[in-house]
């Protein structure tokens, strides 16, 4: 998850970047308007920290550009700015959350999430070809049709189409398909794939398995095999 932070005290961001990419996120970093601006048009990121006070173009006038641009990245107003009129003016001007400082890292984190979860539900399909999946239900369609996949076969499914043209490790896909059950022998994955791969043959979608790496999803209009 890419976050843009925009800060211009420079060890408030050092500190605060360090934070965040230890709790798994890739943090980038501006200290000014203009470049937030830029970041924001040309490599926007899942979501944007921004502060209020910047030198230059400051918080409120990225976020009106922004806005007024069709700029679609959620962004959370940080600012030392407590007063009730600040707020409304950051989210009138287009952000979604709000947080004064000093805040709690844990309720920013939180924050943080629940607007990447909102804000992927605006774009709430996964495709890989034919095959789509509805991030919300799960469920899959094939060719526009209901794809009829067991708890298990849809597990492994969406940790593919998450990553198209991808490989996923089998390790990691065990884990997904056969998450704490300690009886189960590791060669089971191989039957939930040869499953999948016959229900997804000749649709113009393929389960690959890629020896010594495991497997992926193909477009193979795009891609077609060998």
């Amino acid at each position: 998850m890419k976050l843009l932070l925009v800060e211009d005290d420079a060890a408030m961001a050092q500190a605060l970047q360090l934070a965040l990419e230890r709790r798994g996120f890739e943090v980038s970093h501006v200290a000014n308007g203009s470049e937030a601006l830029q970041c924001l048009r040309h490599d926007p990121p899942d979501a944007a920290l921004l502060d209020l006070t910047l030198p230059g173009m400051d918080g409120l006038q990225v976020l009106h550009k922004a806005h007024t641009e069709g700029i679609d990245v959620p962004i959370l107003v940080l600012t030392a700015r407590g007063a009730v009129g600040d707020r409304v003016l950051g989210l009138n001007a287009g952000a979604e959350d709000y947080l004064a400082k000093p805040f709690d890292l844990d309720e920013l984190e939180a924050r943080v999430r629940v607007l990447l979860r909102r804000h992927a539900k605006k774009d709430a399909v996964l495709s890989c070809g034919p095959l789509t999946m509805e991030v919300d239900s799960g469920a899959f369609y094939l060719g526009g049709k209901p794809l009829d996949v067991t708890p298990r076969e849809q597990a492994l499914l969406k940790a593919l189409i998450a990553r198209p043209g991808h490989a996923v490790a089998k390790e990691k896909l065990f884990r997904v398909v056969f998450p704490m059950e300690q009886d189960i022998q590791f060669e089971a994955i191989e039957v939930v794939a040869y499953r999948l791969r016959k229900k997804l043959a000749g649709a113009g979608v393929s389960l690959v398995t890629l020896r010594g790496l495991g497997y992926l999803l193909r477009d193979d209009e795009v891609n077609p095999a060998a």
